[in-house]
């Protein structure tokens, strides 16, 4: 990913420009669903902002392991983070009944470099080996809150940027173990991580 201040970058939301709902499957399919996650609208900038809320250190997307993906989650889904570029393999305990949410590629920054980000963005995950729905998500002002030294923003406080990128929601994962593989690009930027996720508080990594 470009500087880490500001860029293409595949992590684990929404305000709504012009981007359609997916089909919904059952109640653990991996299609993207409008009740699969919180609410469209408002899903990119929660993400922006779970992600500039902790330091580079600890923080879901430089992580090499999985071990701080549960750092300041909120209550009603559950984020998921890329990288920085370059594939990572993560192991994430997630709690039973928890959406979860993730992009495969998605950048904040001007209206313009958005829409350049978008034209040559793809991407594609696969839970247990079945291929998820993406929905294209751009043009949307979003409000991003990130604290010191965090690595997406590099500041405290908040800002407002345009977000776009391609992202998928899922229902809630049947407890046990699963296996989902994520990639993106856009341009010269590649992204991608290995997730082993661990779902329900009786799981053993």
């Amino acid at each position: 990913m470009p500087p880490r201040s500001a860029i293409p970058l595949l992590l684990v939301l929404g305000l709504f420009a012009g981007c359609g709902v997916a089909r919904e499957s059952g109640p653990y399919g991996v299609v993207s669903s409008k009740t699969a996650a919180a609410a469209a609208e408002t899903i990119q900038g929660r993400w922006w902002t779970w992600a500039a809320s902790e330091g580079e250190s600890t923080n879901p997307v430089t992580d090499t392991t999985g071990e701080f993906c549960d750092r300041n989650q909120p209550d009603d889904v559950w984020f998921l983070a890329g990288t920085f570029g370059g594939t990572v393999q993560r192991t994430c305990r997630i709690p039973a009944g928890r959406p979860v949410v993730f992009p495969l590629v998605n950048q904040v920054s001007t209206e313009a470099q958005c829409r350049e980000f978008m034209a040559t963005a793809k991407g594609k995950a696969t839970l247990d080996g079945n291929a998820a729905t993406p929905e294209r998500m751009k043009d949307d002002n979003v409000a991003v809150t990130g604290v010191a030294g965090n690595p997406l923003t590099g500041e405290e406080g908040t800002t407002t940027s345009y977000a776009c990128g391609i992202w998928v929601r899922l229902q809630p994962l049947k407890p046990g173990r699963h296996t989902l593989t994520i990639r993106g690009s856009s341009g010269g930027f590649r992204t991608g991580v290995d997730y082993t996720l661990i779902v329900g508080t009786d799981q053993h990594a």
